[in-house]
């Protein structure tokens, strides 16, 4: 397998470490979507990461499908996310606060990198931030409520790695405070202290226009 995409995207670290701790050897490739876009689109048109490369030569994209195939791949016993019922409605739930988090980031961030000064909208990267802001007041109740190791019981999910990944993108990239968001803190302190996040993570890079 290959992993296209640099591990400073939340979407790419949550795909490097579901494939460690399920056991998946992969080679990586350390491509931005910015200097290397056109040798990203060589196997996936949009240009995206993450990008996943079967043995057999199938593209796999979206880090969502990618997880999904991983999951299937190992089978429901050892899948990240719950299988059935009530368990895996709330991993869901967790998941889409988390990435819908990411994509408001990812568009401030986007913003000020790549739009001239004078054509940024101010209005616009405020209304990002306060959804990001939102899902992240959430994500934080809903860990502060939390009475075991991880988000759903005693078990890891993809609920806690993908909480973890885009936690600590935002607040990296973002400059957020973490004593503001505490619980959610503590939690994403608790998955980064996995050998997995610590193999898979480089800080965010904000490039310039």
């Amino acid at each position: 397998m290959i992993l296209i995409g640099m591990f400073d995207s939340p979407y790419v670290r949550r795909v490097a470490v579901s494939l460690r701790l399920l056991g998946f050897a992969f080679e990586h490739r350390n491509w931005s979507v910015g200097q290397d876009f056109d040798r990203i689109r060589e196997y996936n048109p949009l240009g995206r990461v993450p990008t996943l490369v079967l043995d057999d030569g199938e593209v796999l994209a979206d880090s969502s499908a990618i997880l999904d195939w991983l999951d299937q791949d190992v089978g429901p016993d050892r899948a990240l996310l719950p299988p059935r019922g009530a368990e895996r409605q709330r991993a869901l739930q967790l998941m889409a606060l988390a990435t819908g988090a990411a994509d408001k980031g990812v568009a401030q961030l986007y913003e000020g990198a790549f739009r001239p000064a004078e054509k940024r909208h101010e209005p616009w990267v405020q209304r990002c931030r306060t959804q990001m802001l939102a899902a992240l007041g959430e994500l934080d109740r809903a860990c502060a409520a939390v009475q075991t190791q991880w988000l759903l019981g005693m078990r890891l999910t993809q609920a806690d790695v993908t909480l973890t990944a885009v936690s600590t993108f935002l607040h990296e990239a973002l400059q957020l405070d973490p004593a503001a968001l505490p619980a959610l803190a503590r939690q994403t302190a608790r998955g980064e202290a996995l050998p997995a996040f610590g193999e898979f993570h480089q800080p965010f890079f904000v490039p310039r226009s």
